[in-house]
């Protein structure tokens, strides 16, 4: 009741249409102006899952910020702390939207063309036709690519352009008005040096085991899925300023399978050393090796749910298990669910359903 409330407080046009709490659709406000927006959230409530639609206004006004609310929603513990961020952030590309049709004086051009020439057109990715956005591009010293996009105001450089980056944490420029697009550059440069370990340690992942999610990481995604098995997977978070400690692990698979892992991973945990890689941490405190992606595919891991037959739905894959050993079958946790709302056997306490197997019937 308090999250409703807290909803209500923050967003009195965004209304819940169902009694799951999983479907709200009405109006976000700002500057004074509504914007209709539906938000969809799975069964089980996680914010990362959620589907958000909106108009084709809001969705034109909010595409360079995309990757900011995707990493809001994988950050924000509740609704409430989401829709916060996004009024947040729709207050910021209204204020830049209205200052590209600002006109700009003609030292804002010879300005921004002199930093851009200091600079070095090597390092320029992307210019628009009205100088308004600049994309840069810079190597990091293991040789990975990296671009940041700059939206320049009407004041520059008296005010700072805006940065979109694609990292795991915030990047705030440290700005002065004598300041220009090289200080900026190096300010990335250094950033992108700061999370170097933890972009090693995702990379050996990406590269050694076979990873179900996501399909294509991006550089800001902080977690990957690892199969172990068949239909059984670890899917672990990894925090991007101490990517050598012990990261978040949880398991997904059926309970025979599952809790071994964890017990393992209880058992072992004082043997954590944060001078070896991130793999072979958890390689050694699971006492298992992850499969090679030199021996198998992975179709071997990529099951197909056994209620639509399909491995991708809305962006997930199966990862709720039948817990008989001699079925094992995974499915989508929507399909599941929804399949046993529908037998006269299942019963429900809470947010959890309990019923027969579609495959088994245990």
């Amino acid at each position: 009741m308090a999250g409703a409330r807290a909803l209500l407080r923050h967003c009195p046009l965004l209304l819940p249409q169902n009694g799951h709490g999983t479907a709200y659709e009405g109006f976000v406000t700002a500057q004074g102006r509504d914007f209709h927006i539906r938000i969809l959230l799975p069964v089980d409530l996680q914010l990362k899952n959620a589907r958000i639609e909106c108009s084709w206004h809001l969705k034109r006004i909010l595409h360079g910020y995309r990757h900011i609310l995707k990493q809001r929603l994988h950050s924000c513990p509740d609704l409430v702390s989401f829709m916060v961020e996004l009024k947040t952030v729709l207050e910021i590309a209204l204020k830049n939207t209205q200052d590209l049709h600002i006109p700009r004086p003609p030292e804002y051009y010879s300005c921004l063309i002199r930093d851009l020439e200091i600079l070095g057109w090597n390092r320029v990715a992307y210019v628009d036709t009205g100088l308004t956005t600049v994309k840069l591009k810079a190597e990091d010293s293991c040789g990975r690519q990296h671009l940041i996009t700059l939206k320049l105001n009407a004041k520059y450089p008296t005010e700072p352009p805006g940065c979109l980056v694609d990292f795991p944490v915030p990047f705030a420029v440290s700005w002065m008005p004598q300041n220009s697009l090289m200080d900026i550059y190096n300010q990335f440069l250094a950033a992108l040096e700061s999370l170097k370990e933890f972009w090693d340690a995702l990379d050996e992942i990406d590269e050694q085991t076979w990873v179900l999610e996501p399909e294509n990481p991006t550089r800001s995604a902080t977690t990957r899925r690892i199969a172990i098995g068949n239909n059984v997977s670890v899917n672990v978070e990894v925090d991007p300023r101490h990517p050598n400690m012990l990261p978040e692990c949880y398991f997904l698979g059926a309970d025979h399978e599952v809790n071994p892992l964890r017990a393992k991973l209880n058992n072992n945990i004082h043997l954590w050393n944060p001078e070896v890689s991130l793999l072979q941490n958890l390689r050694e405190l699971l006492e298992i090796d992850f499969p090679s992606r030199v021996v198998l595919e992975k179709s071997d891991f990529a099951k197909d749910c056994g209620i639509c037959y399909a491995y991708r739905l809305d962006g997930s894959v199966p990862d709720q298990v039948c817990d008989d050993p001699r079925c094992g079958q995974p499915f989508h946790q929507a399909c599941l669910y929804e399949w046993l709302q529908g037998l006269p056997t299942s019963r429900q306490s809470f947010n959890v359903i309990f019923g027969e197997c579609p495959y088994c019937n245990k």
